[in-house]
Order: structure tokens, then C-alpha cells, then sequence
């Protein structure tokens, strides 16, 4: 059974998410919120294995509360809800530790099966979002030199990784899901499954998407 914790200001939404999820039989909701500032606390009361974090709250957005919660040890996974097109925000919560997105209009069937992608620790993101992702952040970057001391400190926590790791870690940064980066680099999807797993114990991030925000982060030119 998975236990979540739904956080969103509208009562009418957190209704419908609850009515949504309730009609799964490995679902369970243990409690909700209405704004981030809630979150910790209910989180300790309920130990949820996973938050459905709405973004805009009127005290503590989505965004702080996800930060704060995942900078905890043992903290639930975080699926944020947002409108994708609309919300450059969500960057900063998957860089906080966000497992993924949903979009609020997302059918139900879908949200209920990233729940449970999530609590089974697979990230709610596919590659052509992570190219997404990145493609944003580059856009965001193209009109000045970038943060040098962030480039800095991203370039030196790649070097700490082996040189078959860095490799993955580029090609996560490039939106290749495992089947492309074992193709190109010539090696098993298990065996890039493992490196991906070293990858983010080494570098003590949450998900994919981090890596990959990690190595645009540290500027690396095509071809390396």
C-alpha cells in the first residue's frame, strides 16, 4: 500500500485527487494540506511514502516545501503538480529533489500509475521531458555567460566519477534514455542501470533528471 500525503490550497482539487486515488486498491491517502507550511509536520504525523505537491500556495509554496522536505533525511518522494508549459518553476523543485511532474489535467489513470512509479523509486519523467527540461534551462542561459562558480563546482563533481560513469552521466544529460545510452556506449541496459544507481549515490542526488541538469550545469561542449 502506498501511503501519499495530497498538498494543494483548493479544497475542490484536493477533493477530486482524493476521490481519484481513493479508487485505487494500493492507494491510500493519510492525510492533506493545504499549504507547504503544513507539510513537515504531517509528514512526521503520517509518514507518507509520497507528497502530490501543488506549486502556488499562499504562505509556503510548493516549491520551498519540497526543498525543506527533501533536504530531510528519509523524506517521502515528491511528485509536483503543475501546468508544464506555463511554470518555469518546476526546475526548481527538481533540483530540490522532486521525483517528477504531473499536470493537473493529467487523465487519472496516469497520475494514480506516477504515484506508483514513484513510491517504486523510478523518477515521472520521460527522456523527451528531460530534453525538454534542458532545452528550457538552455534557453534561460543563452542571453548571458552563466553562473562560472556553479559551472565550477558542477564540473568538479562529475570529475569524482569513473570514466565509464562520467559517460552515462553525459549521456543523461543529453536525454537518452538507458536503451540509447547502452547502444551508444556499448553495454548492457542493466549494466547502465548500475552505473546510473552509482552515479547518484556518488553524487547524492534523487533522480535522472538532476544528473542531467547537473552536466548542463557544468557546460560541456558537444562531443565533450
Amino acid at each position: 500500500m502506498v501511503r501519499l500525503l495530497l498538498v494543494d490550497d483548493d479544497p475542490l482539487v484536493r477533493a477530486g485527487l482524493r476521490m481519484m486515488l481513493g479508487g485505487a486498491p494500493d492507494v491510500e491517502v493519510v492525510a492533506e494540506a493545504a499549504d507547504g507550511g503544513e507539510v513537515a509536520s504531517l509528514v512526521r504525523e503520517h509518514s507518507p511514502d509520497v507528497v502530490l505537491m501543488d506549486i502556488r500556495m499562499p504562505t509556503v509554496d510548493g516549491l520551498a516545501a519540497t526543498e525543506a522536505l527533501r533536504a530531510r533525511p528519509g523524506a517521502p518522494e515528491v511528485i509536483v503538480l503543475t501546468t508544464f508549459n506555463t511554470d518555469e518553476h518546476v526546475l526548481r523543485a527538481l533540483r530540490a529533489g522532486a521525483a517528477g511532474f504531473v499536470l493537473k489535467d493529467t487523465a487519472p489513470r496516469e497520475i494514480v500509475e506516477a504515484v506508483r512509479k514513484v513510491a517504486a523509486g523510478e523518477p515521472v519523467l520521460s527522456p523527451a521531458v528531460t530534453r525538454q527540461l534542458i532545452a528550457q534551462v538552455a534557453g534561460a542561459d543563452s542571453d548571458g555567460d552563466g553562473d562560472r562558480g556553479a559551472r565550477s563546482t558542477a564540473r568538479r563533481r562529475l570529475a569524482s566519477l569513473g570514466e565509464r560513469e562520467h559517460e552515462v552521466a553525459l549521456a543523461i544529460g543529453e536525454g537518452r534514455s538507458n536503451a540509447e545510452i547502452a547502444a551508444g556506449l556499448h553495454m548492457s541496459v542493466p549494466t547502465v542501470k548500475t552505473h546510473v544507481s552509482r552515479i547518484l549515490g556518488k553524487l547524492g542526488l534523487n533522480n535522472r533528471v538532476q544528473i542531467a541538469l547537473l552536466v548542463h550545469d557544468a557546460a560541456f561542449p558537444p562531443g565533450r
